[in-house]
């Protein structure tokens, strides 16, 4: 197997760990789901509430019991595009193809056991690209702009990561470019970067201190001092913290830039505006669990589970990159293969198609940057 291949499939496998692992432990405190499990999340667990289908009427979903969420299933969609595109991919690509694809593919939702479209799953920030590219015929690339700022766009960009494999800055700028049509500020800011943290796991020799450098290098505004804030926090801690020590240092490292404040079902009257100088709150804190476990995947990305708050998706950004760093050797089987069995999906179709489309792109990119050399040499011959 080719190291993209199996750098791809681990990413996406980490990625999907982390999701629905934390779906079971979003929004609530870690107080509250050691109250509720008898102690921190160690695997799959059920809803945290039982009767899940009225407890919250504005999300009936049935997060647990090894069900991906809309992390999962937004990802996977982003990779269908590139699939259909094969190359690289701008804010003009989401309206031309991911748009539909939210509205017409009929697939299996795990969250609402059935088979829907994906529109009738993703939440408000994601129908955000429905109704203002489909229905309002906002320029792609500045549909973003207000929309609530938040990790929507974030978290699906780990695609972008891998078809820039080994080049933070590329992931960035087309992470960028493409997180447009749905984000702004630092929502934008954020895909990113996150987009940059993959590229530079999944290249060789890469370390949990080479991810960190290479976000540094890209990330701006809020989210670069939320980031350095985060990781000095993590770093200072001593090396027999538990996962309670660790998520109160990077909770307080956070906070300064942190919109919603510490009431996540309550957010603040500013919360999810666009700021120069604020952050989300889930790259960071994943970046945090990673330097805290020195990129051990499962205390990684339990640790981001038992955080609470935006779990699923704090997770799924840690898991993604400590697979990335670690490669298939350090994704749980058993764990895995029950998720992707209670959530009916073949991750193994996805990792294929990534990858070869990253290939693809790659090769492609290849031929661009020798044509490039050609036209520098010949204009500076002239």
């Amino acid at each position: 197997m080719s190291w993209i291949r199996e750098r791809t499939a681990a990413v996406l496998a980490g990625s999907a760990i982390g999701d629905a692992l934390g779906g079971a432990a979003e929004g609530f405190s870690p107080e509250k789901i050691k109250e509720r499990y008898g102690g921190p999340i160690t695997g799959i667990v059920p809803p945290y509430h039982l009767d899940w289908q009225t407890a919250r009427p504005v999300s009936p979903y049935h997060k647990g019991d090894g069900h991906i969420t809309d992390d999962t299933l937004m990802t996977q969609a982003l990779i269908r595009v590139y699939a259909e595109r094969r190359d690289h991919i701008d804010a003009f690509t989401v309206a031309e193809l991911l748009v539909p694809l939210l509205q017409t593919e009929i697939r299996w939702i795990p969250e609402l056991e059935r088979e829907s479209i994906l529109l009738q799953r993703i939440f408000l920030a994601e129908k955000w690209l429905v109704a203002r590219l489909q229905y309002g015929h906002a320029d792609p690339r500045e549909a973003g702009v207000g929309n609530v700022v938040n990790c929507g766009a974030a978290m699906y960009m780990a695609p972008v990561g891998i078809v820039n494999a080994g080049n933070p800055e590329a992931a960035y700028a087309e992470a960028i470019d493409v997180a447009g049509a749905h984000q702004s500020s630092y929502g934008r800011e954020a895909a990113g970067v996150f987009a940059a943290a993959v590229a530079a796991s999944v290249a060789l020799d890469a370390t949990v201190d080479s991810v960190v450098d290479a976000v540094l290098r890209v990330a701006r505004d809020g989210t670069a001092a939320a980031i350095r804030a985060v990781v000095d926090a993590a770093r200072a801690l001593p090396a027999d913290a538990d996962d309670d020590a660790i998520g109160r240092a990077l909770r307080d490292a956070i906070r300064p830039f942190d919109t919603v404040g510490d009431a996540y079902r309550e957010p603040a009257m500013d919360a999810r505006l666009p700021s120069r100088t604020k952050s989300i709150e889930e790259l960071p804190v994943a970046l945090g669990f990673l330097v805290a476990h020195d990129g051990a995947f499962l205390p990684t990305v339990l640790g981001a589970v038992n955080y609470g708050r935006d779990s699923d998706s704090i997770a799924s950004m840690a898991g993604s990159i400590a697979a990335g760093l670690g490669g298939r050797e350090v994704i749980p089987t058993e764990i895995f293969d029950t998720i992707a069995e209670a959530s009916r999906v073949d991750f193994d179709e996805y990792a294929a198609l990534l990858s070869d489309v990253a290939v693809e792109i790659m090769e492609k990119d290849a031929a661009r940057a020798e044509a490039d050399v050609r036209r520098v040499a010949a204009l500076r011959g002239a």
